[in-house]
């Protein structure tokens, strides 16, 4: 078979059946699902869940892969966009809202996807993505811990993040040089922020995260906190032994 992978859309395509078996049953499909793929490649994983749900469609933005995708004909059924993933508004689909979101991405835009993901949030009810072990581990970083950081709080206060399973270079063609992992991702019942709050928190966290190993009162002195506020945080601390809610609350008391 010949392989499509090109380095400039950071393509690495799974090939070992056992691991896109193992994907399939963690994403526990129903009939009625309809399902978003993000970047099917050859469209290994395409086929095998194609025949599990009610509606699918992929989006890829490599020209020559749709070209390939559409002459299979074990994936006539399935609906592939030539598209920009993080140009696509969700409603625009062709298929029922919600839906389910799988995507093997491209590692050098996985935070704007997951952002692009906020974004769409009521339209979407869970997703699936494979990224680099080390986002994901940033990503369910605990407090405290190096791992714990900007992208951390700014995701967490909209998305709840699980690591599934770790995968390893080995079941890619090309290999990459890195551990993945697929992560599942549900939105919060309700967003620790609103909307129109995110660029001013994004400002806040950024700020105390640019100097992590300073104490908050000297990180974010720009900001001129209440001195009520300060002491109830206590302004000595660094920013990586804030919770997320303590970020909201830095939010909520400027």
């Amino acid at each position: 078979m010949k392989r499509y992978a090109k380095k400039k859309w950071g393509q690495n395509f799974l090939v070992d059946k056992n691991l896109l078996g193992k994907i399939v049953r963690t994403l526990n499909l129903k009939s009625e699902d309809r399902i978003l793929e993000i970047g099917p490649g050859e469209g290994a994983l395409t086929e095998l869940m194609l025949p599990a749900v009610e509606q699918m469609v992929a989006v890829e933005i490599d020209p020559e892969l749709i070209a390939h995708l559409r002459s299979l004909k074990d994936l006539q059924s399935c609906h592939f966009l030539h598209k920009d993933i993080l140009l696509l508004d969700l409603d625009s689909l062709p298929l029922a809202l919600p839906v389910r979101v799988m995507g093997n991405i491209p590692y050098n835009i996985t935070s704007p996807i997951l952002f692009w993901l906020i974004k769409q949030r009521s339209h979407w009810s869970d997703a699936y993505l494979m990224v680099q072990k080390e986002m994901a581990e940033r990503l369910t970083g605990r407090v405290g811990t190096k791992a714990y950081g900007r992208l951390t709080v700014m995701i967490g206060v909209f998305i709840d993040v699980k690591i599934c399973f770790n995968i390893s270079p080995n079941v890619f063609i090309p290999k990459p040089k890195v551990e993945s992992s697929i992560i599942r991702l549900v939105m919060k019942p309700k967003p620790l922020i609103r909307d129109d709050q995110f660029k001013q928190f994004e400002k806040i966290v950024q700020s105390a995260f640019s100097q992590r190993r300073k104490m908050l009162r000297n990180s974010l002195k720009e900001f001129n906190f209440h001195l009520k506020i300060q002491e109830e945080i206590d302004f000595r601390r660094r920013p990586e032994t804030l919770l997320i809610q303590e970020f909201v609350k830095l939010l909520q008391n400027r």
